[in-house]
């Protein structure tokens, strides 16, 4: 008899173990299954420099580079604004967005880069240091970069091409400056970017 009453309390023991895992709680339901925790967001890193965009910012301390990560294509490789030409990212007429942008330069007082980004808004402001490169917006994630801030403390110009719209104005920083190219709220792709020290 002792057996059977110590069976019956085991299963009655397990019944509500198992009850009490399957019920409700209070900002979410309990389940035997552990919870993943959220995926961290993901860091997009520079690529290493080119050995030809090393040079270039030697030979021109003043000149800026970048190289974009580009939706279908990846990381395009480093282009620098030499001679008063612009240095161009991206792509025109291919309708392809930008999802992350790296800047080198060894400028004084560098740059600073902040990007706004599809789902996420404005992200935080990075900035070149000592390391020479910064990248921003995302990677592997197929999230668009719709607008870019860039300050710095010598003047810097930067225009960008949105989709549906084209090439916009160029816009310049004097001095001590921050501008900014792209649209925000309107949920447009920057495909292209020139940037000229």
């Amino acid at each position: 008899m002792a057996k059977l009453v110590n069976f019956f309390r085991t299963a009655a023991m397990v019944s509500l173990t198992l009850t009490a895992i399957s019920l409700p709680v209070a900002g979410g339901s309990a389940s035997a299954a552990p919870v993943a925790p959220p995926a961290p967001q993901a860091v997009v890193k520079a690529p290493l420099l080119s050995p030809a965009a090393k040079m270039q910012m030697r030979r021109d301390r003043t000149t800026v580079c970048v190289n974009a990560h580009v939706q279908n294509v990846g990381w395009q490789g480093w282009r620098c604004s030499t001679n008063r030409k612009p240095a161009i990212a991206g792509t025109v007429g291919r309708s392809l967005r930008l999802e992350a942008l790296a800047i080198s330069t060894m400028r004084p007082g560098g740059v600073c880069a902040q990007a706004h980004v599809q789902d996420q808004g404005w992200q935080r402001s990075k900035c070149t240091g000592r390391a020479g490169n910064v990248a921003i917006g995302t990677q592997g994630r197929s999230l668009r970069m719709e607008a870019l801030r860039l300050s710095t403390r010598t003047p810097l110009c930067a225009q960008a091409h949105v989709a549906t719209v084209g090439w916009q104005k160029l816009e310049c920083s004097r001095r001590a400056g921050q501008i900014q190219v792209g649209t925000v709220g309107r949920s447009l792709s920057i495909e292209a970017l020139r940037v000229l020290a």
